[in-house]
């Protein structure tokens, strides 16, 4: 297939209608002038309203087991009549059914809340660490993901019908007054003490359990970075050391957890030894109340069944209150997350780029640093030219191609595309007009085809055959076991590291993009693999697609029609390729001790022996030959 044919397929993949009117309004994304977090706790007020109002009823319904006690034994027992004991059984029966059926349509209630709750959170949340990613890489933000399960389970579990229940504690309290004075007064007093250890365990355990999940996700990232490289463990022996680093933190983390559960266990023996020996004083204290006639023997198990049911969601509270602790870290977590994260603004659809770049004194750091990288980069590309940037290792030039393509925000300056600041673009839709190959290659887990297609949902293979085809990695591709289907795994590895590289660079040529940004694409191609890159961007030139390439390769230079060096994150040259070129490749001084055979220069000329001076000619020797053929 030719080159320019290959272009025009995968450009077929990206058209995007124009209305007459031109560009419309891009509606990816809504601004988010109310935080997802809120509208999604908003949402479920209505559900737990409803769920008061059943818990009310059902609360209402736990009447009928005191007073089918007390009726069995004032009534029954004494008149030894049998139709009242059917009739009696028969209600408590019907009414006991309709409680269970309240409680079963409590607890679905609670469960679509949830499902709503997931729906309006879930997916911003994701967004959110996408954007909080960016501006803080070393977050830890991932973790939210989890949160977003530990809120909703909390919010759709038996912790929120304690909560749901604990209103109708004086109902109960009422009840236990109707039958004796002294039982409301036992179930007030016990209630308080409850309450009260509860809120001791919290203040006591509140700082341990926080700074034992601090510690927990922090040798969770661990090790999860260390297993990452874990090729690297294995060949050179550092298993031993890594996991020194890790066990101090996991041991921190022990430290704080198990200071926690001490006083946590100690604060839930009282608890459960108060509640049993409440449970005796109530029983003792009708036993007395019956012995001087102030109540029946039913009082008795009807006392005992109301102070116990009025006590019960102070009881689920201190038995759920681990996941409440849990819960309301993870809301906090949460709201940092959002923002970290900043919001999102709806805006307008520009019309597709043609790919004219212009940096007008862009000054950038890396997300969370005050140290400065780019100290005033200035340049102008015009569309559908090829730009080799060069200069030596920390000259700035993977941030210069960060910003290039959004990852990076500038701090200062001003970087267009096609005259509109790069702010000014959704940055989901620039993306299609984008291809991007980082210095570190990362691919998905998924098919080879998935990964050039960008995982959208509908795969056209001809453009992903044509993209595969203008990165040189078609045969490559059709040698797998499985072709465009294989499974490349997590992060690709079951590819070698030409492969991916070559994968990766189908991924950044899909879809006919504007601009085109290239950070060391040959640093692990063969002869081939070059000759097939120099093609790729030789097509795309002709085709009229910027492309802006770093490397280290004086080979690749002469595909260029302007180079940029930098050095201290600074320019230190900007020009057409055969005045930069003259300048880096131009005669340099030569001793006669140290003379030797002369080699022909990438342009096919032989060095001479003197040098004009000036910093250009400094990133030389950083620059290799390339590989030769």
């Amino acid at each position: 297939m030719p080159l320019k044919t290959k272009i025009s397929a995968v450009a077929r993949t990206n058209a995007r209608p124009e209305t007459a009117n031109g560009p419309g309004v891009h509606q990816g994304q809504t601004a988010d002038a109310t935080p997802p977090l809120s509208a999604g706790l908003r949402a479920m007020r209505p559900t737990v309203k409803s769920v008061v109002v059943f818990s009310m009823f059902i609360n209402l319904l736990m009447l009928v087991s005191p007073l089918y006690m007390l009726q069995l034994y004032d009534r029954v027992l004494s008149s030894r009549s049998e139709g009242t004991l059917i009739s009696l059984t028969i209600i408590a029966g019907m009414l006991l059914a309709v409680y269970g059926l309240l409680e079963m349509v409590r607890t679905r209630v609670l469960v679509r809340a949830g499902l709503l709750f997931d729906e309006m959170v879930a997916q911003p949340v994701f967004n959110a660490i996408h954007r909080a990613m960016l501006r803080r890489p070393d977050g830890g933000q991932v973790q939210t993901l989890r949160d977003i399960d530990m809120l909703r389970e909390f919010l759709t579990g038996a912790g929120l019908i304690a909560f749901c229940d604990a209103p109708w504690f004086p109902l109960f309290v009422f009840g236990a007054f109707l039958l004796h004075p002294w039982y409301g007064w036992i179930a007030i007093a016990g209630g308080l003490v409850i309450w009260s250890l509860t809120l001791l365990n919290e203040i006591l355990t509140r700082r341990d359990l926080a700074e034992s999940a601090i510690a927990s996700m922090t040798a969770t990232q661990h090790a999860a970075t260390t297993f990452r490289n874990v090729e690297v463990l294995q060949a050179m022996g550092m298993l031993g050391a890594l996991r020194s680093v890790w066990s101090r933190i996991h041991q921190h983390h022990m430290g704080w957890q198990a200071r926690a559960s001490d006083r946590a266990g100690t604060l839930i023996a009282c608890t459960k030894f108060f509640r049993t020996f409440l449970q005796i004083i109530i029983l003792g204290t009708g036993g007395y109340l019956c012995i001087h006639q102030e109540i029946t023997p039913g009082g008795i198990i009807a006392g005992s069944i109301i102070i116990g049911r009025a006590l019960m969601p102070m009881e689920m509270a201190v038995g759920n209150w681990k996941g409440f602790v849990a819960a309301r870290g993870a809301y906090r977590r949460l709201k940092v997350l959002f923002m970290v994260a900043g919001g999102t603004v709806s805006r307008m659809s520009l019309p597709r780029p043609k790919g004219a770049v212009s940096v007008e004194g862009a000054i950038a750091t890396a997300p969370g640093q005050k140290e400065v990288i780019l100290r005033g980069i200035t340049l102008a590309l015009p569309a559908g030219e090829v730009l080799c940037v060069v200069g030596p290792s920390g000259a700035g030039k993977t941030t210069l191609a960060r910003i290039l393509v959004g990852i990076w925000p500038i701090a200062a300056g001003a970087l267009r595309l096609d005259g509109y600041d790069l702010s000014q673009w959704d940055s989901q839709e620039l993306g299609q007009y984008i291809g991007y190959l980082p210095q570190d290659v990362e691919l998905f887990s998924g098919t080879v085809a998935q990964n050039i297609n960008r995982f959208q949902d509908d795969i056209d293979p001809e453009a992903v055959i044509a993209a595969s085809e203008l990165a040189g990695c078609h045969e490559v591709i059709q040698s797998m076991v499985d072709g465009y289907n294989t499974q490349i795994g997590e992060g690709g590895q079951a590819l070698s590291g030409g492969q991916r590289q070559r994968v990766a660079l189908a991924r950044a040529l899909y879809g006919n993009p504007s601009l085109v940004v290239l950070d060391e694409p040959n640093s692990n191609l063969d002869s081939a693999g070059e000759e097939a890159l120099t093609s790729a961007i030789q097509a795309l030139k002709a085709h009229g697609t910027t492309v802006v390439l770093i490397t280290h390769k004086v080979n690749i230079l002469a595909i260029a029609d302007r180079i940029l060096v930098m050095a201290g994150g600074a320019v230190q040259g900007y020009g057409p390729r055969d005045e930069i070129l003259g300048k880096l490749m131009g005669p340099r001084v030569v001793s006669p001790a140290a003379a030797a055979p002369v080699a022909p220069t990438a342009t096919g000329g032989v060095a001479t022996t003197t040098a004009p001076s000036g910093e250009p000619s400094r990133v030389l020797a950083h620059i290799s030959p390339g590989p030769s053929r």
